[in-house]
């Protein structure tokens, strides 16, 4: 074997040693630039071709060898190449990669937040701020500061879940009820003042058609001199109105709340039968929306106002007023995450 041939064997075989080493395709490039290119390695051996002395016969069988061998390479490279990109040639891979992609799917607000947007654009008409507080409370906001001492009746129906240290009550809660928010503005806000407090509240309450361990609630308390039963009636009336049309109507019966004095429940003319008796309402002509009164001199009290202070309030619950919206009898499909429902509802895209 001829020196030459000696050379051309060792270039070959060290261009294939680094070829194995190359790690990414950049290096592969790197190992034709050095090898293959205008300057490389493999290429400066066909200078060889033009040596004078070099015999016809020597040069024919040099030039095969020299392409041989950039043939080899040549392939190696293409070969390393594909085995870097882990994917067979598109050729065979079955994918047409020159076909449109899926358009991504447009977001839609969730229904209930849907149902929350509108109950709180109607009281910001009146005048009402919005105002949110933190989900896990201590009992003082959440049932002391409420009227609703340890002892008292109505905290069984309230009491929820507590956080624990160690396996023992901390005072932290989650909360049953928006209105530790209402506490949390009076204990750092005077009179005047007009909000409304939606968020997720928690209860003991097994879960059936119409109750879940979690929903939301939007309440509302209002704190101005002179304030009447007549100005909540005014103001719940007026909110009916927006969310439900002209026609509708409200009907205050009285009812019992720890935090408030005189109470009443609400309820609305069945807007499926207009009050004429249907399956819906129970053939009464009357769907139970929401809790209202006058706030108690007792949360006055615990708040630092002064004695004589009046007010209202007002809470409800957002899945009943989205169930009676949509005619939706189960509070489940809420919470089930099934798109085949969400989907019905395709307000609120964002």
């Amino acid at each position: 074997m001829s020196q030459r041939e000696v050379q051309l064997e060792s270039i070959t075989a060290e261009a294939l040693a680094a070829l194995e080493q190359a790690k990414d395709a950049a290096a592969v490039e790197a190992v034709r630039v050095l090898y293959l290119g205008r300057q490389g390695k493999l290429t400066e051996q066909f200078s060889a071709m033009k040596d004078p002395g070099l015999a016809s016969e020597e040069k024919g069988k040099l030039g095969k060898q020299l392409n041989a061998a950039k043939q080899r390479l040549e392939e190696a490279l293409a070969a390393r190449r594909t085995n870097l990109s882990g994917s067979a040639p598109a050729k065979s891979s079955g994918i047409d990669a020159t076909l449109p992609g899926y358009p991504p799917s447009i977001g839609r607000s969730h229904p209930i937040s849907q149902v929350i947007d509108r109950i709180l654009n109607n009281f910001r008409a009146q005048g009402f701020s919005v105002v949110q507080g933190p989900e896990i409370e201590v009992e003082r906001n959440n049932f002391d500061a409420l009227n609703i001492p340890p002892d008292h009746p109505s905290r069984e129906g309230f009491d929820t879940f507590y956080m624990a240290d160690h396996g023992k009550r901390t005072g932290y809660l989650l909360r049953s009820h928006t209105s530790p928010v209402q506490i949390r503005f009076m204990d750092t806000h005077k009179p005047p003042l007009r909000i409304v407090v939606p968020g997720r509240v928690y209860r003991p309450d097994a879960v059936d058609a119409t109750h879940c361990f979690q929903f939301h609630q939007v309440e509302g308390l209002a704190v101005c001199p002179g304030l009447t039963f007549g100005d909540l009636k005014g103001t719940l009336i007026a909110w009916a109105r927006g969310m439900f049309g002209e026609k509708a109507r409200l009907r205050f019966r009285p009812h019992y709340f720890p935090f408030t004095e005189p109470s009443a429940e609400a309820d609305l003319s069945c807007i499926f039968c207009d009050g004429k008796g249907c399956r819906v309402c129970g053939q009464k002509g009357w769907l139970e929306i929401l809790g209202c009164g006058m706030v108690h001199p007792e949360v006055f009290k615990a708040v630092n106002y002064l004695p004589g202070t009046t007010g209202f309030a007002f809470g409800m619950g957002v899945e009943r007023i989205a169930m009676l919206l949509h005619g939706i009898e189960d509070i489940r499909y809420f919470y089930e995450n099934d798109a085949r429902f969400l989907e019905q509802f395709p307000g609120g895209i964002r």
